[in-house]
């Protein structure tokens, strides 16, 4: 979001308990974030599961995880199921949608966003916030693909460059995941991330 944009919200949700999160974004912090929905088509899909996890000076804040199920959507069938392996008996304590944007919101405050497809997961979220609170999300984010392939390309500019999940902790010699659930996705991108941005990348082996 430019600057124009933020001084229109900051503007337009005067005496709103959220106008604080159209000011300055906290320098050098970051909320590694994942979502689970029901479709890939972000003008479709509805979430499922949220969970981030705050990164600060470098280290990720595993003891005070972020992970919430919502109430099971209409649209969460057999299909999206065979995807996240979530069902409708998962989700029984699930919360509404509301209610789980107003909780990620104070947990993000000012901080910038991080994650593996956070593009897709930024738009899904940030209709739900339209829905719901009326105001877009105003976050900055950093994509770890995009990232990692830059990064990669400027020492093997006519590589061939798996993007997936997986390949690319084990390139950076990252711990992989067993369960790709939300929460342990959101700690491998903010794992990437710190990797990234403190060091070299390790010779390219085959995968």
């Amino acid at each position: 979001m430019n600057w124009l944009m933020r001084q229109y919200w900051l503007h337009h949700l005067e005496g709103s308990p959220y106008r604080y999160l159209f000011e300055k974004t906290t320098p050098n912090e970051y909320v590694s974030l994942d979502c689970e929905t029901t479709s890939l088509d972000p003008n479709q899909a509805e979430l499922v599961t949220i969970a981030a996890t705050k990164i600060l000076n470098n280290r990720i804040i595993l003891s005070q995880p972020f992970e919430v199920h919502l109430r099971p959507p209409t649209s969460l069938n057999e299909d999206s199921i065979k995807i996240h392996q979530i069902r409708h008996q998962d989700l029984h304590d699930g919360i509404t949608e509301k209610e789980a944007l107003q909780q990620l919101l104070a947990f993000i405050g000012h901080r910038t966003l991080v994650g593996y497809h956070i593009r897709y997961d930024k738009k899904i979220l940030d209709i739900a916030c339209r829905k719901h609170l009326g105001f877009p999300l105003p976050y900055k984010h950093v994509e770890v693909s995009q990232l990692y392939q830059d990064k990669l390309a400027k020492q093997l500019p006519n590589a061939y460059i798996d993007l997936s999940l997986d390949s690319i902790c084990k390139h950076l010699e990252l711990p992989i995941q067993d369960n790709h659930d939300a929460l342990q996705d959101a700690i491998s991108a903010g794992l990437i991330f710190i990797r990234l941005m403190n060091g070299d990348l390790p010779p390219l082996r085959s995968q």
